[in-house]
């Protein structure tokens, strides 16, 4: 493309940065010619860097901005910091609560007056009509999406306010999208795209296999045994360099930092029931080396660019590998050796269980629906809080799950009642696509499960729940580390017994055909079963396929038994 020359001078002289990653080139050029583009790298691999050289090359272009979705404040701060440095004061703005009234129109007055190139905000500013005509004023040249898993109901981490970010794109003229993500799992990712109204746009998946990270899972019968072998460990590592621990509830994370700190470790314990305030010092001391380790919830990491962080253990298992990956691509960003461990016992899984249901509700879908009939016009979602008693966020739940099946139209003037249908059968409709969500978050707790299980290479099973293939096992993981033992005992033996007596190639038994042209189910291909409809091929292992149904979720099938019977067919 004849941009990128520009792009590339752009990126070595405004951003420091002489030499582009794989796919980065290709993704600001993509922007900068008006396409949309769906980044999904770790953090530290550069996806910023996509966005702001082409906003940066667009501004050049033509003085207007381009508009920063953030989930968090503290994100949206470090990275008006960083841009702030390299490119000068009011070149990035933020318009957020954490301004004061002066602050957010000395901001719009930057945007507006061609100054800044880069404007910040989270999606809750977006539900004010004032803002998005604001911004619609300024004709902007970028949308971007940052933490876009976010949008996906599919996403471990799932905001309700992020479903409005197509809606609002449309509003604002459908400028190029720059969706970025550390993690999306195939489903999330065309979620993503369908979400955010995006048209063919370039998917650039790099990044994935982060090798230097060691992957273990230490099997646990009792709770108690659990407990203190986490903390055993977790000392030890933590004696060696600063590190992550993640569980499950509240409660743990306060025991567990407590425990640690007895140690004489300097601990601390990170969740959303802190306050703000006591988050962000804690956030500032793990950033500053002032603490060996933060005993979390999952409210710890989002945007989280620390280097040197050694270690990542759960002492819980997550509800999904998407989540998992996520968390410990927090370990090792500076590419020393780093290690992330899971410490599992199957008996957690109904805990997990619990955490993961979300339950439809008919009776506040219908109570919403008749509401939305009674007003006979569009009613903001506050008059809606207002007239059915629910919290706001309650409201915008009930009205995502309602425009999803086409039931209401959320547009400028608020929520209106879009379909004829009779409300119970809308109702019905919305109850169904709930249960067909838990079906599938049940199934990757399920994939969870059997990472956690599985005796071969971690890395091949958690790189094939991305869709990514990786040839060989990895030799970093403890699965691979038992199969070395076990084939030099072999080895071992077999010289003792057979002497010299055969010098034929060992045959590997890794579960896929000799040959790929004999695989009538290759991986990546989109095959149809009977009852649960068409799907895509994730895994072989064995005598077992795992495919990704549209409706279901992930199913594991017999490879003998598929073939007997049929089950699948290409599509």
């Amino acid at each position: 493309m004849s941009d990128e020359p520009a792009l590339r001078a752009l990126a070595a002289s405004s951003f420091n940065l002489p030499d582009l990653r794989d796919g980065q080139l290709a993704g600001m050029a993509a922007l900068a010619a008006g396409r949309d583009v769906l980044a999904v790298m770790p953090t530290g691999y550069g996806k910023s860097a996509i966005y702001q050289v082409a906003a940066m090359h667009l501004h050049k272009a033509t003085g207007r901005p381009a508009v920063v979705v953030s989930p968090l404040i503290a994100l949206q701060e470090d990275q008006l910091d960083g841009l702030s440095q390299v490119l000068g004061p009011d070149a990035a703005v933020a318009i957020n609560s954490s301004h004061n009234d002066a602050d957010v129109e000395a901001s719009w007055q930057a945007a507006e007056d061609g100054r800044a190139v880069f404007i910040f905000l989270a999606p809750e500013q977006l539900a004010k009509q004032s803002t998005v005509d604001r911004i619609k004023a300024l004709n902007i040249t970028l949308f971007v999406v940052d933490e876009a898993h976010c949008v996906s109901s599919w996403g471990h981490d799932f905001r309700p306010d992020y479903l409005a970010l197509g809606t609002i794109r449309d509003q604002l003229g459908n400028p190029p999208v720059a969706a970025l993500t550390a993690t999306a799992s195939p489903p999330v990712r065309d979620e993503i795209v369908e979400r955010l109204g995006m048209k063919k746009p370039l998917v650039l998946v790099r990044g994935f296999d982060r090798p230097n990270i060691s992957l273990d899972v230490v099997r646990h019968h009792e709770d108690k045994g659990k407990r203190k072998a986490v903390l055993e460990q977790v000392a030890d590592l933590a004696r060696k360099g600063q590190g992550l621990l993640y569980a499950a509830t509240r409660k743990d994370t306060e025991k567990y930092a407590a425990k640690l700190a007895k140690e004489g470790l300097r601990a601390e314990a990170y969740h959303a029931g802190r306050s703000a305030g006591d988050r962000e010092h804690i956030h500032e001391l793990f950033l500053d080396d002032k603490l060996d380790v933060v005993v979390a919830t999952t409210a710890f990491g989002m945007g989280i660019d620390k280097p040197n962080v050694r270690f990542v253990v759960h002492a819980d298992i997550p509800e999904s590998l998407d989540a998992y990956y996520q968390e410990i691509g927090r370990a090792g960003r500076d590419g020393e050796p780093a290690s992330a461990v899971l410490h599992y016992r199957s008996e957690d899984l109904g805990l997990r269980k619990f955490f993961g249901t979300h339950s439809p509700d008919p009776d506040s879908l219908l109570a919403m629906l008749k509401a939305l009939k009674a007003a006979h016009a569009a009613t903001p979602k506050s008059s809606l809080a207002e007239l059915t008693g629910f919290k706001p966020r309650r409201v915008t739940g009930l009205v995502n799950q309602l425009e999803e099946i086409g039931a209401v139209a959320v547009g400028k003037r608020g929520v209106r009642l879009a379909s004829k249908a009779r409300l119970t059968t809308l109702v019905g409709d919305a109850v169904e696509l709930a249960e067909a969500r838990q079906r599938v978050d049940q199934s990757r707790l399920t994939m969870m499960r059997a990472y956690a299980e599985t005796d071969g290479c971690r890395r091949q099973f958690l790189l094939g729940y991305f869709a990514e293939d990786l040839p060989e096992p990895c030799g970093n993981c403890d699965g691979c580390s038992a199969s070395a033992v076990l084939q030099q005992d072999g080895a071992q033996q077999d010289g003792a017994q057979q002497g010299k007596a055969h010098g034929g190639k060992k045959t590997s038994d890794g579960g896929v055909p000799a040959s790929a042209a004999d695989e009538p189910f290759p991986l990546q291909s989109t095959v149809v079963h009977k009852e649960w409809g068409p799907g895509l091929v994730m895994r072989h292992e064995d005598d077992v396929i795992t495919v990704l149904f549209e409706q279901e979720g992930y199913k594991t099938l017999s490879r003998s038994a598929v073939v007997e019977h049929e089950l699948l067919k290409p599509a």
